[in-house]
């Protein structure tokens, strides 16, 4: 069955009223909102919401619109001192006692003795900065300075690099670590793995330098060196030699003569006692156990054995015959 014409324009005149509804409602909801725009910019000079009138919205205005205030200055301040004290342990321990009471301590020291006697003592100081200065001249009254050096180095424009590094750093490893967790082949995970070691190992390198340079900046260095006074030595006397300081030269030099000779023979004294102890046993024990050698029998000579003597003519004894005739 075919329907009417007059059913088939009631859809077609409900879409149209409907969107003309639509429109008036638009119309009036961006009238009130101008509306209250406007109102709430005419409202603005007179109470901006916080309790400022018109000069506190100039102020706001003026200062979102200036610049950002520049970042504080980084000193680096060293200082190194040479002092000459009566006493060094007693000017070391005040020393020590003035870096604790400012909040710092004491970095190193190394104590020695020259070819006098005289002890020597090097110690750094580590001082807040803002007792920097008391400190250092509580030190130089210590003794007489003898020597003194300071040095202030700005760095602000290291640490603000090193700042900004650290931040694109950090942005730089948190977006590599994004790509691992969305990689899903070996290669480029293991490809991204070795991307973020070498990022992280810098990032840690660059936060070690900023570690440093807060340290240096917020704590001074000071650098000590104590001696002692050197003891005066009395004037040598002019005065010429006489016989008493010849005979106390004499008299140096002999008893220096007796004790090298003391010495000596000391020295010589075991090999002595080991000598004659040899000799001894030589002549007690070892000699008289040796065989002796035997006489000598006469020798004989060519023409025979030497006659034997004769009594000489006129001395024969009596009763003899004498010479026969």
């Amino acid at each position: 069955m075919r329907t009417p014409p007059s059913l088939r324009a009631v859809p077609a005149a409900t879409a149209v009223l409907l969107a003309a509804v639509l429109t008036l409602t638009g119309c009036s909801a961006g009238t009130d909102d101008s509306g209250g725009a406007s109102d709430a910019k005419a409202a603005a000079p007179a109470n901006d919401g916080n309790g400022k009138g018109a000069a506190g919205a100039e102020s706001d205005r003026s200062g979102a619109t200036a610049p950002p205030k520049a970042a504080a200055s980084r000193i680096i301040r060293t200082a190194s001192l040479t002092v000459q004290v009566k006493s060094v342990p007693k000017a070391l321990e005040e020393a020590r006692t003035a870096a604790e009471e400012a909040g710092g301590y004491v970095g190193d020291e190394t104590t020695s003795r020259d070819g006098d006697g005289r002890e020597r003592t090097r110690l750094v100081l580590r001082v807040p900065v803002d007792a920097y200065q008391d400190v250092l001249s509580g030190l130089e009254g210590a003794g007489k300075l003898l020597e003194r050096n300071a040095k202030a180095e700005d760095v602000t424009d290291q640490v603000v690099d090193v700042e900004s590094r650290i931040t694109s750093q950090r942005a730089s490893v948190a977006r590599v670590r994004e790509l691992m967790d969305r990689a899903t082949k070996l290669s480029d995970v293991v490809a991204l793995e070795g991307e973020l070691s070498s990022r992280q190992a810098e990032l840690e390198s660059l936060l070690a330098r900023q570690a440093s340079l807060k340290d240096r900046t917020n704590l001074a260095t000071i650098t000590l060196s104590l001696s002692e006074t050197p003891v005066r030595k009395e004037a040598a006397k002019d005065d010429d030699p006489g016989f008493t300081d010849a005979l106390a030269g004499g008299w140096d030099a002999f008893v220096t003569m007796l004790r090298w000779v003391a010495m000596v023979f000391g020295a010589v004294l075991p090999f002595a006692a080991v000598a004659a102890l040899l000799v001894l046993l030589w002549l007690r024990v070892v000699r008289p156990r040796l065989p002796r050698r035997p006489e000598t029998p006469p020798v004989p000579t060519a023409v025979g054995p030497l006659p034997t003597a004769r009594p000489v003519p006129g001395n024969t004894p009596a009763g003899g015959t004498g010479e026969e005739g």
